[in-house]
């Protein structure tokens, strides 16, 4: 092991109490990443000695102005001028209001850009016909990041006695920009992977707050975790010369571990590489509630019939798989590719097992592509079970396997084997995405280069298809979603997300086929020339709502199977890309 960093932050709130405890007559007003328990406290604490503090959330201010402010029941109107900045996506501070439009029922918000760039203005009619008027401050900081891009983030601020004020720079984000720092100032060497384990263990005293949105969740602790993983990878990526966002960089495992502790600390230090394998109860496949472990998923393979095959990872997990022969056309059946979408991997199992009682049945099952990811999202549900989760998202040499290449392929060789073994032109690669808002608070709010699944969307579908197969994959999507249409309160659950994403992200810019959105494009980096892949919005999801997924996930493989028995291949079908 080597320790990078190590820091203990005063906390924000301590200061600001010790600063002005006794100023009898003060008037403060300051914006903290804090939640409303502790910021409630300090208040109370300040209030005693006579000063009249407010402090506000630095996070989401306008949401957190009309949670803890207005009364959302009593409401019968609300319209929003929302703030726009030109250092910043039009939508930045639509976004930011997200999900407020599923909190206020009969209210039915409304949302207007407006011309300032640090307010909102907010009208407020009650039930009586009692009609308000507030303006709600989101301060910001345009800033240069760690790769040089300019960046408009939320930001602390302090006011006293009315003022304009300044810029506070907060507990928060002074435990991220130093440890940071420390990472991008620290000798890695030039070879890839730099380290086998980079561990960012963090205690920050924030309780998070579940909303009644789906499966929403205010969490500090976790944008930290988002905002620290994907900061190291881009850092990592400049390091080595890549384009910012390059899937193919194999830094080593970076993970952070955002715990709640009542101290605001920070460690970092290399570790060995993590192979532990989580144990727990077997449950029965149909009515699984939540992720299922690594043995049980190895017994539910073994009992379908074929030839085993298997690769490695890096850390020497198996990656297992078989191929079930028959006489019908294959298909390639996968989950787990990002280990924290894990509804994939229970709808795999459950696919192929309901093909292999079938005559003909014809089909390669690899239900889980990431084992080492999968064993970091076990790891890091005990600590924080909601979480999305993203260091899990890719494997121990932190790339995503998919873009692997050379000679040394560890768990994509399991897809070239799957490959050459059936000789399948449809591959169904089971994904998920975040079943609620990813942020990154501090690196500008929208998560760079996914800002496409900043918010839910309901069950989308992917199909990339090579030039000569347009009008096979247009077939499939087709029957694929008109058979998931049938599934009872499906096809309602994605109406729902998407008036949600629309209200508060604008257009959606893909289409709506059967109720489900698509997006369909020619794509010949893949040598199977029909992938489809899923995306359930399951990071991360438990009881009802997970059956509800890997149910989805299932239907589809078993309607995307049916529907290539029935298409006829392109007279002129390219052999496999280069």
């Amino acid at each position: 092991m080597t320790l990078i960093h190590e820091q203990q932050v005063e906390r924000t709130l301590d200061t600001l109490v010790a600063r002005f405890s006794g100023a009898k007559g003060t008037r403060i007003e300051a914006w903290v990443f804090d939640d409303e328990k502790s910021r409630r406290t300090a208040e109370a604490i300040l209030a005693a000695t006579g000063v009249d503090a407010k402090f506000r959330s630095a996070y989401k201010p306008l949401l957190h102005f009309l949670l803890e402010e207005v009364d959302l029941e009593d409401l019968s109107a609300l319209h929003i001028v929302y703030p726009v900045h030109q250092a910043s996506p039009k939508n930045r501070f639509l976004l930011e209001a997200y999900p407020l439009a599923g909190l206020v029922g009969a209210a039915r918000p409304t949302f207007e850009a407006g011309s300032d760039d640090a307010f909102y203005v907010v009208k407020l009619t009650t039930k009586d016909g009692r009609i308000g008027t507030h303006k709600v401050f989101v301060p910001n900081r345009l800033h240069t990041d760690f790769i040089g891009e300019t960046l408009l983030s939320p930001t602390g601020w302090l006011n006293l006695d009315g003022g304009t004020g300044e810029r506070l720079e907060t507990d928060y984000e002074l435990l991220f920009s130093s440890a940071v720092e420390a990472v991008a100032a620290h000798d890695w060497g030039a070879t890839e992977p730099y380290f086998d384990e980079l561990n960012i263990a963090v205690t920050l005293p924030a309780e998070d707050r579940r909303l009644a949105v789906g499966e929403e969740v205010v969490s500090l602790r976790e944008a930290l975790h988002e905002d620290f993983y994907f900061t190291l990878l881009e850092i990592f990526q400049k390091k080595s010369g890549r384009p910012i966002g390059d899937r193919g960089l194999q830094p080593g495992q970076i993970i952070p571990e955002i715990r709640q502790g009542e101290t605001i600390s920070v460690r970092i230090e290399t570790r060995p590489l993590w192979t532990s394998e989580a144990v727990a109860e077997p449950q029965r496949l149909a009515s699984a509630v939540s992720p299922v472990a690594v043995a049980q998923i190895r017994r539910e393979l073994a009992a379908i019939d074929g030839v085993a095959f298997e690769a490695r990872s890096r850390t020497g997990h198996p990656v297992e798989a078989r191929y079930h022969a028959g006489g019908d056309k294959p298909v390639i059946i996968s989950g787990g590719q990002h280990a924290n979408e894990t509804t994939g991997i229970v709808g795999a199992l459950r696919a192929a097992q309901t093909l292999s009682s079938r005559p003909n049945a014809h089909f390669v099952i690899s239900p889980l592509e990431n084992p080492d990811g999968y064993q970091v999202h076990w790891r890091l549900r005990a600590e924080n079970p909601l979480h999305m989760h993203h260091a899990a998202r890719y494997t121990a040499l932190g790339d995503d396997l998919e873009y692997r290449s050379g000679k040394d392929l560890f768990e994509k060789a399991i897809r070239i084997e799957a490959e050459r073994l059936s000789g399948a032109k449809l591959h169904v690669n089971l994904h998920g995405y975040p079943s609620h808002e990813w942020t990154r608070p501090l690196s500008g709010y929208v998560p760079r280069t996914f800002a496409m699944w900043t918010v839910p969307k309901g069950f989308f579908l992917i199909m990339r298809h090579h030039a000569e197969w347009t009008a096979q994959a247009e077939i499939v999507i087709d029957r694929v979603s008109r058979h998931l249409a049938a599934i009872p309160g499906l096809v309602a659950y994605n109406a729902a997300q998407i008036r949600l994403f629309e209200t508060h992200a604008g257009e959606t810019g893909f289409r709506i086929i059967n109720g489900f959105p698509c997006l369909i494009s020619i794509d010949d980096r893949h040598t199977v020339p029909l992938t489809l892949i899923t995306e359930y919005p399951d990071e991360t999801i438990y009881g009802p709502a997970f059956v509800q997924g890997h149910t989805a996930q299932m239907e589809t493989v078993l309607s995307a199977y049916e529907a290539m028995q029935m298409i006829e291949e392109p007279a002129q079908a390219s052999g496999p890309a280069a």
